[in-house]
């Protein structure tokens, strides 16, 4: 039953990423690289000069997701939900990150933005990203026919969730040689 049920997730999970477009799943895959240190990004991502710097930007930005993921295990092993005193700690840094990622015009919508944080994350930030992506799209760092575009893509239902699951995403999308598909 274990096995049916994680089987339909990770089906599930598929689909979800199959459904954004070429770019944002381009940008999924590269920052997953990055953010996981799967592999060489500058080897496998980079089309020219302007992408190895933003690569190798988001390496430096990306420093910040070790902090968060301690903050936010810390706050799960704690069982302490968060508080006022957890909102600059964890929503500085994830709010730093998150516009990084929203400036470089890849993302387009709240469910690709969710779907790479949670899985550069782990669960424990569901309910920290309505939040940190409603701040980073009304940021004056992302063009204002992009704000209006990113703050539309997130439904009510996302913005006003009471409670999250803590289930761990199980897909990872990963780069395929076209080699390895044939």
């Amino acid at each position: 039953m274990a096995t049916t049920k994680t089987a339909q997730t990770i089906l599930t999970e598929m689909r979800e990423f199959a459904g954004f477009s070429p770019c944002e799943q381009r940008y999924i895959r590269r920052s997953l690289d990055v953010g996981l240190a799967r592999h060489d990004a500058f080897r496998r991502w980079a089309r020219g000069p302007a992408e190895a710097a933003s690569i190798r930007t988001q390496y430096v930005i990306y420093q910040d997701l070790k902090l968060l993921r301690s903050l936010l295990k810390n706050e799960l092993e704690t069982g302490e939900g968060a508080g006022l005193e957890d909102l600059e700690t964890v929503m500085g840094p994830l709010l730093r990150v998150t516009t990084f990622d929203l400036a470089q015009g890849r993302i387009e919508c709240f469910s690709a933005y969710r779907f790479l944080y949670e899985r550069l994350l782990g669960a424990e930030v569901r309910p920290w990203l309505p939040g940190a992506f409603c701040g980073a799209a009304a940021l004056p760092h992302i063009r204002p026919e992009r704000r209006k575009e990113l703050l539309q893509s997130i439904s009510e239902a996302a913005a006003t969730a009471p409670a999250w699951s803590m289930c761990a995403p199980r897909f990872f999308p990963d780069y395929v040689e076209m080699e390895e598909a044939a």
